[in-house]
């Protein structure tokens, strides 16, 4: 994968459900990454024996060192080693059972073997050494009781897709798929052949890996994770947590546009918010606030969906639910139709580009998802396949160079309004390619995800997810404060 990752373009199979992760915020590759690292680690000391353990120790590098503590990466690190499932873990467990190892000095093992530990040395800051493979690397050193040891490096690549050291180059698990989309032209000339939209055309690659209604029922899950992120982020004021003091603000937004109208569950709400008419401002205010309350959600360790990343997984959910509250979506079907066609749109630019910020800047995740959310939503309107590509052109090629540059290492600010940017911007590059005949485009999307790849390695590494650069400077906050 090596290779193939440095060059760009590369063979994967990859599901809507690769695409869209259930997790715990604040961040896809700096949290569910290493999370997900350390699961896969567990599963090779099992092989080992878990009972003959002696000793681990987690060594975080380059990006995973610089912004971890903000990005909860040790925190993620632990929990993975407890044996915890970052899809159903409870959320509101996680500062308990963080208190419990630093104050007992011991970590159960994946539940199953209870060794010294002590957070402060057994989890290694390595702030000046990165690995060449990808910014985001952490290695597990184990020790047995025998005398023998073990190390395994992994890489977080961003989405909260996880590489091994020495599987780079393994294709054995490359699944193939009736329909292998590499690029955005083979997707449109699938689509020409067949005369299948891209939804349609992606559920059948789906059935390589299970039956229809089994994918329509994980991708509904899907949703109602969203649905659920959006609706307690608009009814949960307060501060987020970090040394920031950034108050919440979906929530009084939520109040105002209310404007004190009851509402008991999601569905009373949909219909307040519907009954406030469909004026521009109006609109506008609503999908700010629905970006807004899953990026507050997510800096504040609850449960979210990478969409592609964590850092931006607000664009996506407001904009669907703008086409629900706002466009007549309120349809399982349809929204099943969004949600495939987006995640299409994220595999290209993962196999084209990178899904990291620590690669590719902020371009990698707000740019991406803005661009997944801009082919949904014009698919969903009625806009054929090349509108769709269309769109998502437009969303990336106005977020080209986009930096990622965490204030305090938090996944903050800016990273919480750009969601709102980022969902406003895929709504009107929708609204152009509706409006557009795709014929006169003439940048295509393969262009721009190429671009993006060749921006991504000309940018700098401060305004890559490093809090070295950029807005990240602009404040006298350090880490150690957050």
């Amino acid at each position: 994968m090596r290779k193939r990752y440095i060059c760009g373009v590369k063979k994967e199979s990859i599901s809507v459900f690769d695409i869209f992760k259930i997790g715990i915020g604040p961040s896809s590759s700096h949290t569910l990454g290493p999370w997900r690292a350390a699961l896969r680690f567990i599963d090779t000391i099992k092989k080992q024996g878990i009972s003959t353990v002696d000793h681990v120790r987690v060594l975080l590098y380059g990006s995973l060192a610089k912004t971890g503590k903000g990005h909860g990466t040790d925190v993620a690190v632990l929990l993975g080693l407890c044996g915890e499932d970052p899809v159903t873990f409870d959320v509101d467990q996680i500062d308990p059972t963080m208190a419990a190892i630093k104050a007992q000095g011991k970590l159960n093992l994946n539940g199953e073997r209870v060794i010294p530990f002590v957070p402060d040395e057994d989890v290694v800051f390595l702030f000046d050494e990165s690995l060449p493979f990808h910014p985001n690397a952490l290695t597990f050193l184990c020790s047995f009781t025998d005398g023998t040891e073990i190390a395994e490096t992994y890489y977080s690549i961003g989405g909260g897709f996880v590489v091994k050291e020495g599987e780079e180059d393994d294709d054995s698990d490359l699944v193939h798929l009736p329909y292998p989309i590499e690029k955005a032209e083979y997707l449109l000339a699938a689509c020409d052949k067949t005369g299948l939209s891209v939804s349609e055309l992606v559920m059948l690659n789906e059935l390589t890996w299970r039956s229809e209604a089994e994918t329509k029922t994980g991708v509904m899950r899907i949703w109602e994770t969203m649905r659920d992120c959006i609706y307690r982020g608009c009814h949960k004021g307060g501060e987020l947590p970090g040394g920031l003091q950034v108050k919440r603000r979906a929530f009084e937004l939520n109040k105002t546009l209310t404007e004190g109208k009851q509402h008991n569950n999601f569905d009373e709400w949909l219909s307040v918010i519907r009954s406030g008419g469909h004026s521009f401002k109006y609109t506008l205010d609503w999908v700010s606030c629905f970006a807004l309350a899953v990026n507050e959600e997510n800096a504040s360790f609850s449960r979210v969906v990478t969409a592609p990343t964590n850092g931006a997984a607000g664009v996506v959910p407001a904009v669907l639910l703008y086409f629900i509250a706002f466009c007549d979506g309120y349809d399982s079907e349809k929204i099943i139709k969004f949600l495939l066609t987006a995640s299409e749109i994220g595999s290209i630019f993962k196999k084209g580009a990178t899904l990291s910020a620590a690669m590719g800047g902020c371009q990698a995740e707000i740019g991406v998802s803005a661009s997944m959310a801009a082919a949904a939503l014009t698919e969903a309107m009625g806009g054929n396949v090349d509108q769709s590509l269309m769109a998502a052109e437009i969303a990336m090629e106005h977020h080209l160079g986009l930096t990622c540059d965490p204030v305090g290492g938090l996944v903050q600010v800016p990273c919480i309004e750009r969601n709102t940017m980022g969902a406003i911007k895929a709504i009107t590059a929708s609204q152009l390619a509706l409006q557009s005949n795709p014929d006169h485009a003439r940048i295509t999307l393969d262009a721009v995800v190429n671009t993006m790849w060749e921006t991504a390695l000309d940018m700098n590494h401060k305004y890559k997810e490093t809090a070295e650069g950029g807005l990240a400077v602009q404040l006298p906050i350090s880490l150690s404060e957050c």
